[in-house]
């Protein structure tokens, strides 16, 4: 498992995450502009959709240039998390499958290179990630100390496992791909287990509601006051 940059370098990094079986996975790692090696940063692990997935033509969207990147982007010189952006495979970010299995390891290889906050590690993802971001919740309900699904999806019998993860999730009402309903019922499913989730239900948009969701200046906020204890 090798990563190579200097610790060093800050902004937005391309880097390559070799696994257990000696293939290279491409990725990018935001490191904050005011990152000291030895001071905790927290940490982020963005999923991203579908249409991101590594394609065979090398013509598809990059994982950066959805989502969290671009707000990244807007608020470079401020933001304050290293924040993992790996490229799924294959389709599919669910617990044990391929994609998931990479990203974990990326983000175990980033913790090792980086002196972040064990305390403060925090899972997004949109769409195909949404549902992989309930699904990492899920199966490593002890590594996140928040996390927050977009537009995404997941099995609401799996909430007791994580009813004291800190969650804000985000929904547009007319969203035709992902149904708005799948995070309706986690969110339900939740409060009934005893969680307290933040939900914001977006009117009148549709599947993308991850420029507005990753656009909320309050979320980062949000995210630094939550600490696994």
């Amino acid at each position: 498992m090798a990563l190579s940059t200097q610790a060093a370098d800050t902004g937005f990094l391309d880097k390559t995450f070799k696994d257990a079986a000696g293939a290279e996975h491409k990725y990018v790692l935001f490191v904050p502009h005011d990152y000291k090696k030895g001071t905790a940063t927290p940490t982020i692990l963005f999923l991203h959709g579908a249409g991101e997935t590594k394609s065979k033509d090398g013509k598809g969207k990059m994982p950066v240039e959805v989502g969290i990147g671009p707000a990244i982007k807007k608020r470079e010189k401020t933001f304050s998390f290293i924040t993992v952006i790996p490229q799924a495979p294959v389709r599919g970010w669910q617990n044990g499958g391929e994609s998931a299995k990479m990203a974990l390891g990326i983000l175990e290889a980033v913790e090792k290179e980086y002196t972040v906050d064990p305390k403060r590690t925090y899972l997004t993802g949109l769409s195909m990630g949404g549902f992989g971001t309930w699904s990492l919740a899920f199966h490593h309900p002890d590594k996140w100390a928040a996390i927050v699904p977009v537009c995404g999806g997941g099995d609401p019998k799996g909430a007791e496992k994580i009813k004291d993860i800190p969650c804000w999730c985000f929904h547009g009402d007319e969203d035709n791909a992902v149904k708005v309903d799948l995070s309706r019922a986690m969110i339900e499913a939740l409060k009934k287990a005893g969680g307290n989730p933040k939900y914001d239900e977006y009117k009148g948009v549709g599947h993308n509601s991850w420029d507005k969701a990753y656009g909320t200046d309050e979320l980062y906020e949000w995210m630094l006051k939550q600490s696994k204890q």
